[in-house]
């Protein structure tokens, strides 16, 4: 059974940084592209960014040069660093593991606030 189990977020100040993680098991992360999500009261959930095993990386225009994806495939974790954080990047993160021979699998999500 696929499990991912993020990180606890927190309260950050604006400017400030913080460092989400994901850790899968029941698969290997290497097989997947690995996803963070974040969704804000009452808005739609919106990929923040996402990574493959070969480096590949993509970001939200929103995040570009704030936001840091990387994975640790030995851990078989996925890692969020973000920097200079602003209160519009306030929301429930989620970690999403989509497994390229199927199935897509979502962590229970963790409250990141922005706010001074």
């Amino acid at each position: 059974q696929v499990q991912l189990v993020e990180s606890r977020g927190g309260l950050v100040q604006p400017g400030g940084s913080l460092r989400l993680s994901c850790a899968a098991s029941g698969t290997s992360i290497s097989l997947s592209r690995m996803g963070w999500y974040r969704q804000a009261p009452g808005k739609e959930r919106e990929l923040v960014a996402h990574i493959i095993s070969t480096g590949s990386t993509y970001y939200a225009e929103s995040v570009k040069g704030r936001f840091s994806i990387s994975s640790d495939n030995a851990k078989n974790t996925v890692y969020l660093q973000m920097n200079s954080l602003k209160t519009e990047d306030t929301a429930v993160y989620y970690c999403q593991l989509y497994r390229f021979s199927g199935g897509s699998y979502w962590g229970q999500g963790t409250q990141v606030t922005v706010s001074s």
